[in-house]
């Protein structure tokens, strides 16, 4: 008989039990076997079923189930332990679930390995009808699930050489309470202190009731939308509405549904035209950080409701994430703990230059000792190392290529359903890696995933431009110029290199020197300054260009940018190369 294929892939795993099932069935053995069968026909089963689950096997009073997602697999969770009137009572029957995100060995119809065992050892951690999850499980969720998980601390579980972190959730915990905004929402863990935020109603001020659907379906989209991002926890809309129609001090609200930021906004309809306003507000202190106004006319209802959705979108994610810059600021490096290490890390990072680049790196490497698992570190540290190869820059560990790997692996692992976190390992993937066709299929997967951060627009455009469709590419970079003002050059020195590569010299260089007005630190843009400059005869101005790459990255050579800048189709970057050796750049 031929032996069953072994494999390897990463699952999230669910262990239940039976609470006190021996001493069930001592005392009524056909009694406690007829409640389990019907418990798992009634409960059990259909939830597995429900969620895409696989029952890998049932254990006499236990169970063991593999899931693809480890959302559907908390959600499982909560759906068995929930107690539904319209599912018949399986008698005394209450069940403990243990759930891990990990790699398991898939040897035929069974599964083994760490990602099982760590599920079996939370499972009897679990207060009886509750929920143990394993920290990477917690991460992985994120804002997703509005369930209150209690901090369990870190605990030694047997046979497993390291310290588990664990949350625990139990009846009555996962309920959103619309009738009372002051029951506070479930965040992230304090030790995080991830920012979050509350969309209100937005007012009707066309004097026609009627338009009401318009205003609450677009705050709907709004909440949709910033859902997505995993760098700040939203409210959930029944909370929200509950201030519908009512005039309350902004910091009340805050208070009340212990948010840091309140977007509030209004909506004016007249005739065929619409505005829509809108205000970011410190829920602290009450300041407006934002306000903006958006005019359309009303020729689709519904098409003007998804643009006004993604031009708020795609603003409100970047001034949240600039007025925790700004509040970090203050704090002293020697107690940051790993969000604020993270934050201080950003800072630097954005500003495109070597040391500030390496400052940042060694800030998120103490994050990271301080939180191993902490997926947005890791991926944003692979995003720094992988910057740092692809742009020339001088290395900080000998090979920042493979410690650029290593970190990618190590955040897909901990967070692989997280789309911003799945556009950075794309990068990695795709630039580092050079793993052109399975980096631009993780970008374009995070994309899909989040279709409004406009940092995975870029990144997706950057993919398109080394291995895949330059109409797509420029696509791309111009949606992501459209949304994001403020990264602007990104795309503009994208689009310059598309038109360098088609052999338009006189537009590229356009592009590049707008990409310039708007940040003189990015090295791709002085490349490009470089080389059309080069290919249109004007030697002196491509100099010029070559000495102030040189000012910002002393000793550049060719062999340098050779080694972080490939495509999949090589004249892409071969244009590039050739013209930087035209103006006189180094070989080596």
């Amino acid at each position: 008989m031929e032996k069953a294929q072994t494999s390897r892939r990463l699952a999230a795993i669910l262990a239940a039990d039976v609470v006190g099932y021996s001493r069930m069935m001592a005392n009524d053995e056909a009694g406690t076997l007829a409640a389990w069968k019907s418990y798992l026909a009634n409960t059990f089963e259909p939830s597995v079923a429900a969620h895409s689950g696989r029952i890998i096997k049932l254990i006499g009073d236990g169970a063991l189930v593999e899931f693809g997602s480890v959302v559907d697999a908390v959600n499982c969770a909560i759906t068995i332990q929930t107690p539904r009137p319209d599912v018949a009572s399986a008698g005394s029957i209450v069940v403990r679930i243990g759930i891990n995100l990990g790699d398991v060995i898939i040897d035929g119809e069974d599964i083994y390995g760490d990602g099982v065992n760590i599920a079996a050892r939370l499972e009897p951690l679990a207060t009886p009808g509750g929920i143990c999850i394993a920290g990477i499980v917690k991460e992985s969720i994120g804002n997703r699930i509005k369930a209150a998980f209690d901090d369990g601390g870190e605990v030694a579980v047997k046979n497993i050489d390291r310290p588990i972190r664990i949350w625990r959730w139990q009846p009555g915990s996962a309920v959103e309470s619309a009738a009372s905004p002051a029951k506070a929402l479930p965040h992230p863990p304090s030790r995080d202190a991830l920012p979050s935020l509350a969309v209100l109603p937005f007012q009707n001020m066309s004097g026609d009731p009627e338009q009401d659907y318009f205003a609450d379906g677009m705050v709907e989209d709004l909440i949709t939308a910033l859902s997505r991002f995993r760098s700040f926890a939203v409210t959930a809309r029944n909370s929200s509405f509950v201030y519908k129609g009512r005039a309350v001090d902004m910091r009340q609200i805050a208070r009340e549904l212990d948010v840091r930021y309140v977007l509030e906004g209004s909506v004016r309809r007249a005739g065929g035209r619409l505005r829509v306003t809108a205000q970011l507000v410190d829920g602290t202190t009450g300041k407006h950080l934002w306000a903006s106004k958006f005019d359309a006319d009303m020729a689709d209802i519904f098409d003007v409701q998804d643009q006004m959705t993604e031009s708020v979108v795609a603003i409100v994610q970047p001034e949240i994430q600039r007025a925790e810059l700004d509040r970090s600021r203050g704090k002293r490096p020697e107690n940051l703990d790993a969000y604020e290490l993270y934050l201080q890390a950003l800072q630097k990072l954005n500003t495109e230059a070597s040391e500030e680049n390496a400052i940042g790196l060694t800030l998120l490497e103490r994050a990271i000792e301080l939180e191993p698992d902490y997926a947005t570190a890791l991926a944003m540290a692979a995003a720094g190392y992988q910057h740092r190869v692809a742009m020339g820059l001088p290395s900080l560990t000998g090979d920042d290529a493979a410690r650029s790997l290593v970190l990618e692996r190590r955040a897909l692992a901990s967070a692989p359903d997280d789309a911003a976190i799945l556009a950075r390992c794309g990068m990695v993937r795709h630039t580092t890696g050079r793993d052109y066709d399975q980096g631009l299929l993780m970008l374009l997967q995070a994309l899909e995933a989040n279709p409004h951060d406009a940092s995975i627009i870029w990144g997706a455009g950057i993919a398109h431009l080394k291995g895949g469709s330059l109409t797509q590419a420029r696509t791309l970079f111009e949606r992501a110029v459209r949304l994001s003002p403020g990264d602007s050059f990104i795309g503009l020195t994208g689009i310059a290199h598309i038109e360098m590569a088609l052999g338009n010299y006189e537009v590229a260089l356009d592009y590049a020197r707008r990409s310039l007005a708007r940040n003189t630190r990015f090295p791709a843009t002085h490349w490009m300054l470089i080389s059309t400059n080069a290919y249109l005869g004007r030697l002196d101005e491509a100099k010029q260009a070559l000495e102030r790459l040189q000012g910002l990255i002393p000793g550049i050579t060719l062999a340098e940018i050779r080694r972080g800048q490939h495509s999949k189709e090589p004249y892409r970057t071969d244009v590039l190369i050739e013209g930087l050796r035209l103006a006189g750049m180094p070989e080596s």
